[in-house]
């Protein structure tokens, strides 16, 4: 395969990742954002979405189609449950302090991964895509999922940005993000804002894992990874930036892409760690974020 064709093969593959990375990535930045909580256990959100894809998808016989559908619902919804039990249990008895709460999700990453690793087993396990439809280009065939999966996660960040900039949903939870005191004294439950921001964003890292684990494979460790570059793209972004999120998963998500298949995945990971380093220097609040008074 030429250069041009081979290059190409990469950038898909990089948005692939980028499309994934910008949905975890949003809601750990929505919960940093909203409730200024470090999230330690949202890469388990995202690995329980993937092990609980596979069970949904397993469960029910017929098309693979059928199969994914039901866990690309019911998946989100059962983590998100999960995410609003820790919150109402473990952060708001530590009225959300930072230092606290970091030390409590740590608590909780392990006991969603031990817990996994009991039920669920050590193995690996395939998810089977909705459909197998291969996409001719001039050069090569590209995996129709593979772009279904971007097509997804561009509409699903359109919709969020949508909820945040033109509902009154949005309105409460910025207002709770920029003074959330001011914000209880005119009336706003900032507990339940809270406690619904917490779900989200577990329920989009779950969104993410059902969308890549019929490419990858869902197991008990795969969440740290996926923690690892949503804190890369939440620095590089900016914390509680939709745009910001969006533009840095593209840049680490190609980067990586690219980088990868041309030189080595080690590369790639040391770039992206010398460009958090590079911004945490120049711009500490991220190149979208805002920086604080």
């Amino acid at each position: 395969m030429h250069f041009g064709p081979h290059l190409l093969l990469a950038a898909l593959e990089g948005l692939v990742t980028s499309a994934v990375l910008a949905l975890t990535a949003l809601g750990l930045s929505l919960v940093f954002g909203v409730m200024r909580v470090v999230n330690v256990a949202h890469g388990e959100f995202f690995m329980l979405g993937a092990v609980l894809a596979w069970a949904i998808s397993t469960a029910i016989s017929g098309h693979p189609a059928v199969g994914f559908l039901a866990a690309l619902v019911l998946a989100p919804l059962i983590v998100g449950a999960i995410a609003l039990v820790a919150e109402r249990l473990v952060l708001r008895r530590l009225h959300y302090n930072p230092e606290a709460t970091i030390v409590a999700t740590i608590g909780m990453l392990y006991i969603i991964q031990q817990l996994a690793l009991t039920f669920y087993g050590p193995e690996a396990r395939p998810v089977e895509p909705p459909f197998t439809y291969r996409i001719l280009l001039p050069w090569f065939g590209y995996s129709g999922y593979k772009l279904s999966v971007i097509a997804a996660s561009a509409l699903l960040l359109v919709a969020t940005w949508l909820v945040l900039t033109r509902t009154k949903i949005g309105l409460v939870m910025r207002a709770t993000q920029y003074d959330s005191e001011t914000a209880q004294a005119f009336g706003i439950p900032v507990d339940r804002v809270y406690a619904g921001v917490f779900a989200l964003g577990a329920m989009l890292a779950a969104i993410a894992a059902v969308l890549i684990v019929p490419i990858s494979q869902a197991h008990y460790l795969m969440g740290q990874d996926p923690l690892l570059l949503s804190f890369i793209v939440v620095i590089i972004g900016g914390l509680g930036s939709l745009r910001g999120t969006v533009v840095a998963a593209v840049l680490i998500g190609l980067s990586d892409g690219i980088i990868s298949v041309f030189f080595s995945p080690t590369l790639a990971k040391i770039i992206a760690t010398f460009l958090v380093a590079m911004v945490l220097v120049f711009r500490p609040h991220g190149l979208f974020g805002t920086a604080s008074r």
